[in-house]
Parts: structure tokens; sequence; C-alpha cells
């Protein structure tokens, strides 16, 4: 099993900034993708940004160039900055990790989520 922890949701005006984190534990040699999901009110779960280890990193294209996906250098640490935050950014947004073969998903596992509002 792995547990994610998220931490850094909030309250940000339009065109401000937060930075969010992820930290993995348990099974973690087992990961191999992180990334970030949302869920905005009355839709579906959509990818945001993901990283599969040694590849290069996949973002959706409404945040392309406003959002940066990183991690740690233990590897099972992720954060996403957000700029140039707009009220459509509005989710809550959730880490995922998991465990790929190729392109067989494995496993997954989901942080609890937090709360993004952006409004002025």
């Amino acid at each position: 099993q792995v547990q994610l922890v998220e931490s850094g949701g909030g309250l940000a005006q339009p065109g401000g900034s937060l930075n969010l984190s992820c930290a993995a534990s348990g099974s973690t040699f087992t990961v191999n993708v992180m990334g970030w999901f949302r869920q905005a009110p009355g839709k579906g779960r959509e990818m945001v940004a993901t990283m599969k280890y040694n590849k290069p990193v996949n973002y959706t294209d409404s945040v392309k160039g406003r959002f940066t996906i990183s991690r740690g250098n233990a590897e099972h640490t992720v954060w996403l900055q957000m700029n140039d935050l707009r009220p459509e950014n509005t989710a809550v947004y959730y880490c995922n990790a998991q465990t790929q073969d190729g392109e067989i998903l494995i496993s997954e596992y989901w942080g609890q989520g937090t709360q993004v509002t952006v409004s002025s």
C-alpha cells in the first residue's frame, strides 16, 4: 500500500499562485508514476500533470505554461506549482501514484484531495 498526503491548497486571487505538495509513504518502491488530477464541481476527474520516471512530463493543455510539476530528490515527493491561476482552475486537486508495467496500470493510489479556490 502507498499513502499520499497533500498540502498547500487554499484561496488565491486570479493571477495568483499556489504550490501543492504531496508526500508518498509506504510501499513507494513500487511507484513509477506520480501526478496531479482535479475535479471541479459538477465535472469528472481530469489529469492535470503526470510524471513517469525517466519520461517527459505530461500536462493537460489548459495548464501548459502556467503549472509546473516537479519531484524531490527522494522521488516520492511531488509538487505542483500553479501560476497565473484562473477561476476555472477551482477544483479539488488529488495527488495520484501509479505502478505501471509499460502502459499497463498495475495499481493506483489517491490522496485525500486539497481544495483550490480561485476567486476575487
